[in-house]
């Protein structure tokens, strides 16, 4: 049963005391381990000798049916919710889900040494993750939430990975439902926290804007005595934000804010801002392109500033920073321009990542997977970005996906430019032709989708043809 990414780095071990009084249950049998634990896994395919399973129960699955295989693996101690007849230390507990989030929360306890930043938002939570990073990685250990680490299983598992050593964690929180973040912030315990923007991504579960932004408000909920609240100056929901963070100190970044950006050069693959704060100001030169990513800069900078680092510090950090995987990775194969942002996508970001696209050289082709998650709105939101992106100066557009038809409807009167596929095998074919079409030219493509589209194998498909 894979629910969870496993860390690779040494953790801090446990004893079987220790997990007892985290999660109030007991050992069945009095068959109590005698070693040390080094590490809980809600993974059953890499539990091995020395680890604790924890066997997750969800509407589709149940862990407790793994727990042979962790045993004959090497494991010697489980996490269930009913004692089973296997030979195996077994901790019981109510609900393993809850004593998941519940060891999340002793890990953290421990460490009281640790200043913690908790962020959310429908769009740029992951760039913004990383630009922090950069920013507390070089002053001291930092704990950074790893890949899409950020629900109710994700944020407990990272806490899990905390170390004496840590002197700062950054932690990002997403939500699928409301409730979600208020549970997550009071396991993380932040002492600044804040929203990025309020968007569509997650609409369909929602039901709006208005529910999406009452579920990021949570956020606010569980900052610590003498905090700080982070918040948009320019969103359509700042009134609303300001009135969920009102108990804390307010800090605001973007235009009218009090950390923003001024005379902005937007390169191909960067850009160049004179950054303003409370704090002074400055000349940043961030290795990350586009308008949005130098929102994500200023955002990133109020929230550094309000742990109390110099504004020296966090430009140095920011101009070191490095993009994740997927998020607008820029690959170079002559005379040919391959930008990967497949990670994911949202109406939003499907938007500014088409402004990166028009930066770059040669024929631009913008390739375009499906949006997920944007329930009953889903055709419309299609068919409004088929038109928005038709408008724009790109040479081709190519939508891939069960929505694609929406897309092609939207673009009217600009439909020459945009061509619609069901699958990528379709798309791959007029994908190599336009190449072939416009040779000796340079040509510059950006692929973005939703996670569950994986456009990044029809990138790799396409480059392997070349």
């Amino acid at each position: 049963m894979h629910t969870s990414t496993t860390s690779t780095v040494p953790l801090e071990p446990w004893t079987a005391q220790q997990l007892q009084q985290a999660t109030q249950g007991y050992w069945h049998k009095d068959q109590i381990p005698q070693t040390e634990i080094k590490r809980i896994l809600t993974d059953s395919r890499h539990a091995e000798s020395g680890d604790a399973f924890l066997a997750l129960k969800g509407e589709r699955f149940d862990a407790h049916d793994f727990v042979a295989q962790v045993v004959a693996n090497g494991c010697q101690i489980a996490i269930v919710e009913r004692p089973l007849d296997i030979d195996i230390a077994q901790l019981v507990v109510v609900d393993t889900r809850l004593a998941l989030g519940q060891l999340g929360t002793y890990r953290r306890q421990q460490n009281a040494q640790l200043k913690v930043i908790a962020l959310t938002g429908s769009s740029g939570k992951t760039t913004t993750k990383e630009m922090l990073g950069s920013i507390l990685s070089r002053l001291a250990p930092t704990l950074i939430t790893r890949g899409n680490l950020n629900n109710d299983l994700g944020v407990p598992m990272m806490l899990l990975e905390l170390r004496k050593e840590h002197q700062y964690a950054v932690m990002e929180l997403g939500a699928n439902h409301q409730g979600e973040i208020d549970y997550t912030s009071k396991l993380v315990q932040p002492h600044v926290a804040g929203i990025l923007n309020i968007g569509t991504a997650h609409l369909g579960e929602f039901g709006g804007r208005d529910g999406i932004c009452r579920a990021k408000s949570e956020i606010y909920r569980h900052i610590l005595p003498q905090g700080v609240a982070i918040v948009p100056q320019q969103d359509d929901f700042t009134a609303e934000i300001r009135e969920a963070a009102k108990d804390h100190q307010i800090s605001s970044f973007g235009i009218g804010g009090d950390v923003f950006a001024t005379e902005v050069e937007l390169l191909p693959q960067s850009a160049n801002f004179q950054l303003h704060t409370p704090q002074g100001s400055s000349l940043v030169r961030l290795p990350f392109a586009g308008e949005h990513n130098v929102q994500n800069a200023t955002a990133a900078v109020a929230f550094a500033l309000a742990l109390g680092i110099s504004l020296e510090d966090i430009v140095k950090g920011l101009e070191q920073a490095k993009g994740a995987k997927g998020r607008l990775n820029f690959i170079q194969k002559a005379p040919y321009l391959f930008i990967d942002d497949t990670y994911n996508a949202n109406p939003t970001s499907m938007r500014a990542a088409a402004q990166v696209l028009l930066q770059q050289n040669g024929i631009k082709v913008m390739v375009m997977g499906d949006i997920g998650e944007l329930g009953d709105s889903s055709w419309q939101e299609h068919h409004d970005l088929g038109r928005d992106l038709a408008e724009l100066p790109l040479d081709h557009i190519i939508a891939v996906g069960q929505f694609a038809s929406a897309a092609l409807e939207g673009a009217g009167l600009h439909s020459n430019k945009l061509k619609a596929f069901q699958t990528q095998a379709e798309a791959l074919p007029f994908l190599i032709n336009l190449i072939q079409t416009h040779q000796p030219q340079s040509m510059s493509f950006l692929f973005k989708g939703s996670r569950f589209t994986h456009m990044e194998t029809l990138m790799a498909d396409l480059m392997e043809k070349l």
